[in-house]
């Protein structure tokens, strides 16, 4: 007797009809997909689209006004994130969840529920660690990490919870290349394994090289389902903002007198998680960008808030502002002289979060203060409405409380306030962190603009095709040190890789310090390969707390 056929397996989920309305938004609206087990599915969009929003409907956190979910074919209300986990979903979120004061271990443990003991989730954040190359050290501190040790830690404690449906908003937003490339032979050895993935982001070249379907949104609907391999950058492009982004036009840069000027900059450790500065030295003229690579955790941190003034260790001389010695002298002090700031961290840093987006203008902005420091509220009102409307904001208005908008949404409104500015010196963190390929092209598009205009700008950056974009020069900081200057054209992957190790030769300083006068544009189709893995080093740590603004 001939046995049946077997009946084809169920989506491990499927949605069907989410709505999702806030007062004056409508997030998500008749969204239907279906994830198939050992499926990678991408959903794509632009920032505030409705993606985030519907991961944590299907995650628990947030409850839909319509629709249907469905796991392995059977209806399901997802009531919180802990019935989720039991269902066997797992999510990390683009704005962590972690506590700052408790371990690397113990955050993990919290989430796993009772029945491990701590020092056996210890040895397993250790072997899924080294597994992965996704290396933290399970007994420090959250507040020692940097965002991007932080974003290990969150992916880690989703792995030991071994899901059956893994939801990842922006995964690779601050992770090196060497990481992101681990992350996919992770996901696909878990996709392998029947695990079901909803992979979000905005990262175009990842969801063809990773998913097997993507799912676009557009304003909170579905404006296609296509195969990411047979899909171009521009077709994808149009389903996500309805057009290609922008291109880039980079002129030839017209530096000026130096601006910013840092020499011999020696920094003790300030904790015994912190990374030691030695010896750093660079300049920033007018009218350029300097770019910054480097892996987390090697001094960026570090730097950052030595140059941002929160750190006032910095030796006398050290640091020097428009000619002025600045190495002793606060925030406010460095801002009169016309250095603005982008930290990498939006929330609790940039912007206060419970604040709306007028007031959060006034941690760097005076257009709002009038005489003995009465607020003119309908100044602040006009300039976070122009912010909005300048830079494309997505938000309900200058009232929206910052933590109301989605991640890139927020990084579009932070950035613009600081370029809106018109500052001499403009140091950024991150630009485009979680930002859509619209927006990002807006931001780096703006500093480009700032740069023409005779701005000078240094930019971190953990995207390496970011920093060949839109940089004259780049630098690449390693173990707390800085290597020498090299022009963006004479500069190649596989150079800035071993760089990131800390293998430059420092006899060559003199030669790249000399480099600093117009540089053309950048080549372009320049070989995007994965860089050799730089050893691990003291990571950064952040200041405690972050008072100084």
């Amino acid at each position: 007797m001939t046995p049946p056929p077997a009946m084809p397996a169920p989506p491990r989920l499927e949605l069907r009809g989410i709505g999702k309305r806030y007062p004056g938004v409508t997030a998500c609206d008749d969204v239907s997909l279906r994830v198939m087990p050992g499926e990678i599915h991408a959903v794509l969009g632009e920032n505030g689209a409705g993606k985030s929003t519907l991961m944590k409907i299907v995650h628990g956190a947030v409850r839909p006004d319509a629709g249907e979910i469905l796991v392995d074919g059977a209806p399901v209300q997802v009531a919180s994130p802990a019935h989720a986990r039991r269902l066997g979903i797992a999510m990390v979120y683009q704005h962590f969840s972690l506590f700052d004061t408790l371990t690397v271990a113990e955050n993990v443990w919290l989430g796993l529920g009772r029945g491990a003991a701590l020092a056996e989730v210890v040895q397993r954040i250790r072997e899924l660690a080294a597994g992965y190359g996704l290396q933290v050290d399970p007994l420090r501190p959250v507040h020692t990490l940097s965002v991007g040790e932080r974003q290990r830690v969150e992916i880690l404690r989703a792995l030991l919870t071994r899901p059956r449906l893994l939801i990842l908003d922006e995964p690779t937003s601050v992770l090196t290349p060497q990481a992101v490339q681990s992350l996919f032979v992770t996901l696909r050895q878990l996709a392998g394994e029947g695990c079901a993935i909803l992979y979000v982001s905005h990262k175009l070249d990842e969801i063809r090289a990773l998913c097997h379907r993507c799912t676009v949104l557009r304003a909170g609907r579905v404006s296609g389902e296509v195969d990411p391999a047979e899909a171009s950058d521009a077709s994808l492009s149009r389903l996500m903002i309805g057009a290609e982004p922008p291109a880039l036009t980079h002129r030839e840069a017209r530096t000026g007198e130096v601006v910013l000027a840092v020499r011999g900059l020696d920094l003790p450790r300030a904790d015994p998680f912190a990374a030691e500065l030695r010896g750093v030295g660079f300049d920033v003229h007018a009218g350029e960008i300097v770019g910054i690579a480097g892996v987390s955790g090697n001094g960026q941190q570090e730097l950052l808030a030595v140059l941002s003034g929160e750190d006032l260790r910095a030796p006398p001389g050290s640091v020097r502002l428009a000619g002025q010695d600045v190495a002793r002298r606060g925030p406010a002090q460095r801002r009169a002289l016309g250095l603005h700031f982008v930290p990498e961290e939006r929330l609790g840093r940039g912007a206060v979060p419970t604040m709306s987006l007028a007031l959060n203008t006034l941690l760097t902005r005076r257009e709002g203060v009038g005489r003995a420091g009465w607020l003119r509220r309908r100044a602040l009102h006009e300039l976070a409405s122009a912010l909005i409307d300048r830079f494309g904001v997505k938000a309900a208005g200058p009232d929206a409380a910052a933590r109301s908008l989605s991640g890139g949404n927020l990084q579009k409104f932070l950035v613009g306030r600081e370029i809106d500015a018109r500052p001499s010196l403009l140091v950024v963190a991150q630009p485009t962190w979680g930002v859509d390929v619209g927006a990002a092209a807006r931001i780096r598009a703006e500093l480009l603009a700032l740069r023409d205009a005779g701005c000078a700008l240094l930019v971190v950056s953990e995207e390496l095709d970011e920093l060949f974009e839109i940089a004259d020069r780049l630098l690449v900081i390693a173990r707390g040190r800085v290597s020498p200057a090299l022009p963006t054209r004479e500069a190649t992957v596989e150079r800035i890789g071993q760089w990131m190790a800390g293998l430059w030769d420092d006899g060559a300083a003199a030669a790249g310090d000399a480099s600093r006068g117009p540089q053309g544009p950048n080549e372009s189709g320049v070989e995007r390969a994965a860089l050799a893995p730089a050893p691990r080093v003291e990571e950064g740590a952040h200041a405690a707390a972050r008072s100084a603004r």
